[in-house]
Formats: C-alpha cells, structure tokens, sequence
C-alpha cells in the first residue's frame, strides 16, 4: 500500500504538510540510498522501520535514523501520535564530491570520486480510514507485531517499564512470601525445641525420683537383713561360748584327778 503521490518541490517551497528530517553530507552516494528509500516510501513508520532493519544495504542504518528522527520530531513539536505517522515523502539529494586519485601503471592515475548525499524523510498522519485498518489489523494480531512487540519505540519502552516494574513487584511479594514462611518454620522449630527440652527434663526428674525411689527401697531391704541376722548370730556366738566352756570343764577335772 502506497500513499498519494506529492510533489517533492512543495515542501522545499514552503507548502509544510508533515514533519521532515535531513541528514545532510552522509557518505554515500544518492542512487544508493534512492534505492532503500523506494522500499519505504508511503509505507507506515512500523512497516517502514521493519523493511530499514532487515535491508543489508548499509545505507539503510542511516536511514533509518533519519526516519526516528523524523518520527521523533513530529511527536515532540508537532503533538502527532507515532502510530498514526507514515513516510508520505523520501528522496536523496546530491551533495559535494570528494575528488581523489589512485595511481596507476606507466605514471597514470585514475579519479576516485567519494560521493555524498542529503537524505530528508518527510512523515505525516495518515487517513482516518487508513488508521481504523491498521487498528483492525492490530486487533486481529494481538496489538503488537508478530513478534510480541508494541507498534512504536515509546509503547514498546511503556511496555518495558511496565513489565519491569510488575517483575519486580512480584519478586518483592515473593520475597516476602519466603520470608513469613521461613519466620513460622523457624518459631515452629523453637517451639518444638522448647518442648523437646521441656520433656527431657520431665524425663530427667521422673528418672531421679525413681532412682531415688529404688534407692530407698534397697536401703530398707538391707536393714531388714541386718535387723535379721544380728539376734541369730549373738545367739550363735553365746552356744559356741557355752561348748568352750564345757569342754574347758571336764579337762580340768581329769587334771585334778590325775594330780591326787
């Protein structure tokens, strides 16, 4: 889709019906950017900034600035919406020619001429009807190009801003996610400490008490023992003293007899 064939003399003359942008003195040389500038005359700014950065023509990096430039100028001193822009007018223009030489065989040389041109893109609004297909068409693709992308540098900077600043909101929400949960793993982890201790040390005094318990109970066994065994011994003590002594007796009375 082309738009309306205008006069280029017209806007050197004065008659301004959109916004221009010139790159003066750029060392190339016209007929090479008049063929880059004939892939984006009447196209759209996106279509025609698509078309400049896969064209491998290197005069088409200079181009292409020259067309931001001009959007940019027309969003800024003319209050135009970047969408609704397209090139109505581009043409490359003649500038200076250096004159160089390369010698030669025999003493000859040949000329070198560095060529340079003045490049002006010229961006205006489009239609109203123009602007409602290409809106219909934004709608049908999801409003952004095929690749995911908003249809203009500062939508598309929006966009990031947005994306950005919703990334970060949810990794703040996130962290502060784990940290509530690892401030409750922890305090659940105290607690389970404090009762891990606090049944130790009923554990601890339950065992003592029946240490203490089993203690006094052999202690009360063994007195009873000795309580037992102390009559019988000092009754068998005092029998074995009264067979001592009897037998001590009939010894003595056998001497005595012996004797008289």
């Amino acid at each position: 889709m082309t738009g309306p064939k205008l006069n280029e003399k017209s806007f050197v003359a004065g008659e301004r019906s959109g916004t221009k942008a010139t790159a003066k003195y750029v060392r190339a040389s016209a007929s090479k950017a008049r063929v880059v500038l004939d892939l984006i005359r009447g196209l759209d700014v996106r279509s025609a900034d698509e078309v400049l950065q896969f064209t491998d023509r290197h005069i088409a990096r200079d181009i292409r600035k020259v067309l931001a430039s001009a959007v940019a100028n027309a969003v800024n001193n003319d209050d135009q919406d970047a969408d609704e822009l397209y090139v109505v007018a581009c043409f490359a223009d003649e500038g200076p020619t250096l004159k160089r030489f390369r010698p030669r065989a025999r003493g000859r040389a040949t000329r070198i001429n560095k060529r340079s041109c003045h490049i002006t893109v010229i961006v205006a609004r489009m239609s109203d009807d123009r602007i409602a297909i290409i809106q219909a068409r934004q709608e049908r693709a999801g409003g952004s190009t095929g690749r995911g992308r908003p249809t203009s540098s500062a939508a598309s900077r929006r966009a990031r801003v947005e994306r950005s600043r919703k990334q970060a909101a949810g990794a703040e929400e996130v962290i502060d996610a784990i940290d509530a949960d690892e401030e409750i793993l922890d305090a659940e982890i105290a607690d389970d400490s404090v009762d891990a201790t606090e049944s130790e040390a009923v554990e601890s005094a339950e065992a003592l008490e029946a240490d203490a318990t089993e203690d006094d109970a052999t202690a009360e066994a063994a007195a009873e023992a000795s309580a037992d065994d102390s009559p019988a011994a000092s009754e068998g003590s005092a029998s074995d003293e009264l067979d001592e002594a009897d037998q001590a007796q009939p010894a003595d009375e056998s001497g005595e007899a012996e004797e008289k």
